[in-house]
């Protein structure tokens, strides 16, 4: 386990960025609305995620794109249970999004693991309760509203220093509530109240919110500044959602790289093989960095008035002659 990207209670210690693979229970979310909103299709399509290499799979069964309407609790609960019970079942690690806590309670008891609420506590004043009565690891996103209006609140100075300021207020007010600190994951809410520009910033200030002292989890998955990014230029329209999963990967893998806990993606292969290279990389400037420690120390500096011989800091094998000031 790296202790970069820290732990979290409750679940296991990956030597790598974790993989959380999405399981939309919806017929309207921006990326893939209505393609697994049957259960069963729901169910084969979060084993599939996987058998593809998802460390954990996130059921949600409320869209949360820009401008979207909330679904009733009644229907929330229909579409998220069953498949929780379900993939937990046949041996998932299953996350639950969303922001009510009868459904939290509900998907903890059917044996999700994690609760992923995109309003870190704040839609919905029962969720850290339960969040704490379950003793369950809780995801605090960024959150300045509610899907329907949130981009009237995409206004920051400084994004990065605003974005941990009030998470600090969000992690702050959970564990108040009771939630284990050592529970807790954060995310910088990418697009969430968030301008193409924002969300650029909040990946090239990862290491900046690890001052909350918590795992974090990346969110970038097919969103609108990826399409920004890929269009490139004013005017030109950005690709659909399902062909920005490239640039997703390369977001993986630079956030892997800088500490990230986990990324949350819809396509999981590419993700899991950009974390699984970025922990190769990661290890092997670790053998390089023991690499030059020992060869620092093999040819370290010895001082004296004469000339030493033999083997260790001073040289190697036959020995050497120090200079007129005892220097090697």
């Amino acid at each position: 386990m790296s202790t970069l990207r820290g732990r979290v209670a409750g679940l296991p210690d990956w030597d790598r960025c974790a993989v959380m693979g999405v399981v939309n229970v919806t017929p309207d979310s921006f990326s893939d609305g209505g393609e697994w909103f049957d259960t069963e299709l729901a169910v084969k399509h979060g084993l599939d995620l996987v058998a593809q290499g998802a460390d954990l799979v996130d059921v949600g069964g409320e869209s949360t794109r820009p401008g979207a309407a909330r679904v009733d609790e009644a229907e929330e609960l229909r579409r998220v249970v069953p498949v929780v019970r379900e993939l937990a079942a046949a041996g998932a690690l299953v996350s639950v999004d969303t922001m009510r806590a009868s459904v939290a309670d509900q998907a903890v008891r059917a044996g999700a693991r994690l609760v992923n609420d995109v309003s870190g506590g704040a839609a919905d004043p029962a969720m850290v309760p339960v969040v704490a009565d379950h003793q369950v690891p809780f995801v605090v996103m960024h959150w300045r509203g509610q899907s329907i209006d949130m981009n009237n609140r995409a206004v920051y100075g400084d994004v990065v220093t605003e974005v941990l300021e009030e998470l600090r207020q969000s992690m702050e007010r959970a564990v108040a509530g009771g939630v284990d600190p050592d529970r807790i994951v954060i995310d910088p809410g990418l697009g969430f109240a968030k301008e193409a520009g924002h969300d650029l910033a909040l990946v090239a200030g990862l290491a900046r919110l690890r001052a909350l002292g918590r795992p974090l989890l990346v969110a970038a998955s097919r969103k609108r500044f990826l399409g920004r990014v890929l269009a490139g230029g004013e005017g030109t329209a950005p690709p659909p959602a399902r062909e920005r999963d490239a640039a997703t990967a390369a977001v993986s893998a630079i956030v892997a790289r800088e500490g990230a806990w986990a990324v949350r993606v819809h396509e999981v292969r590419a993700s899991a093989d950009a974390v699984r290279v970025a922990r190769a990389v990661e290890g092997a400037a670790a053998v390089a960095a023991t690499g030059d420690a020992a060869g620092t120390a093999g040819t370290g500096e010895t001082s004296g008035t004469g000339g030493t011989s033999g083997t260790g800091a001073s040289g190697g094998p036959g020995g050497t002659t120090a200079n007129a000031t005892g220097t090697v």
